[in-house]
């Protein structure tokens, strides 16, 4: 998850973020979807700001390409936090015995 300044045009994250995500490409991860959920209030306030642009951006990466995405996207002055989170794998059911 990425949440970016409220200043910033909505059309224009999914670009940008797309610059930041050529590290997982290269690094041989995969982008799933990119989805942007627009202007949220926030929980508290961050920098004066009480809104941001949320970005969800799910993928599979190994764990020192996603490390590095993170300190790219830290880096970058419209972002405002980050936070990765490793979903648990999925399991599948078994079948009842008849």
């Amino acid at each position: 998850m990425v949440i970016l300044e409220p200043d910033l045009e909505e059309r224009t994250v999914a670009p940008s973020l797309d610059q930041y995500l050529t590290v997982v490409r290269s690094g041989g991860g995969v982008v799933e979807k990119v989805d942007v959920w627009g202007r949220r209030r926030l929980a508290y306030e961050i920098r004066k700001s009480f809104e941001g642009i949320y970005a969800i951006i799910d993928l599979h990466a190994e764990p020192d390409v996603v490390a590095e995405l993170d300190r790219q996207l830290v880096l970058n002055e419209s972002v405002i936090r980050t936070k990765v989170i490793r979903l648990p794998e999925k399991k599948p059911r078994r079948r009842a015995a008849a």
